[in-house]
């Protein structure tokens, strides 16, 4: 069974189940295993942090064929706490996986110039800041960002876990005094999208050059100078899947770890 849900990532500390912390998992497997007298584990499409939100997260569960599956998100929202809804559910071929089987991610995250701040009711997914932002230099340093790249410059290392993503847009959206930076990639690795905001942000407000933050791709290691950006602006908004038949395919693909790129792709820019 797909579930599509969204939650305020404010009050949890991240996706991933911790021990006496409150989980988004941990809040939706613990309210479905009750409401449904199943043991329930969820896989997810992406782990968010401690902080983040989601409009369009997904997540899938093996559970048996009795279930009303249409009835579920009725049922669930008398039961879950109100910063976290399921807003559908539904029978998916065995294949469907949400967290392999995914073509891509789409995040958003949200920026203010505003001389005043953050609008009182987008305080929690919009940061302050409290400099002028050029949408020109922002697009301009994020063109040279995307590709194919070893993005270890921008990731906090994970055992085990590679660094090569492929950045398939990042772009900035100015309306008003908003900035929303779209970012989307076929996966990504731990605070990437908050590190290249960071490292966008100083580009953007004049402190470092448009060519700095992809200068940083030709690092084998973290970079120092990168401040990860807060969390309450990045929000997962939405998933791309295959049509049905390329499911088992593209789980396949997925689950074969990307070790290498080629030289010209590892080359940093030198604009």
């Amino acid at each position: 069974m797909r579930l599509d849900l969204a939650y305020d990532g404010t009050e949890f500390s991240g996706w991933a189940r911790q021990p006496d912390r409150r989980t988004v998992c941990g809040v939706l497997e613990d309210t479905m295993s009750t409401v449904l007298r199943e043991d329930v584990q969820l896989t997810v499409a992406g782990r968010t942090d401690a902080g983040v939100h989601a409009s369009g997260q997904v997540a899938h569960v093996d559970l048996p064929s009795a279930v009303d599956v249409a009835g579920l998100p009725k049922r669930l929202a008398r039961a879950l706490p109100a910063d976290v809804r399921v807003f559908s559910a539904r029978v998916v071929p065995a294949e469907f996986d949400a967290r392999f089987a995914a073509l891509r991610r789409h995040y958003e995250y949200r920026v203010t110039d505003a001389a005043f701040g953050a609008h009182p009711l987008r305080r929690l997914d919009t940061l302050a800041w409290p400099r002028p932002l050029d949408l020109d230099a922002l697009n301009a340093a994020s063109r040279l960002l995307s590709g194919e790249r070893d993005f270890c410059a921008f990731c906090k290392r994970r055992e085990g876990a590679t660094t090569i993503r492929e950045l398939q847009r990042l772009e900035w959206v100015r309306e008003g005094t908003v900035l929303t930076a779209h970012v989307s990639a076929d996966a990504f690795c731990h605070s990437m999208v908050r590190s290249l905001v960071g490292a966008l942000l100083a580009v953007g407000e004049g402190r470092k050059p448009v060519g700095w933050p992809a200068s940083l791709l030709s690092l084998t290691a973290r970079s120092s100078e990168v401040t990860v950006a807060p969390p309450h602006g990045l929000s997962l908004v939405r998933v791309d899947y295959p049509a049905d038949d390329e499911l088992a395919a593209r789980a396949a693909v997925t689950r074969n770890v990307r070790s290498a790129v080629t030289a010209p792709e590892r080359a940093a820019p030198t604009s």
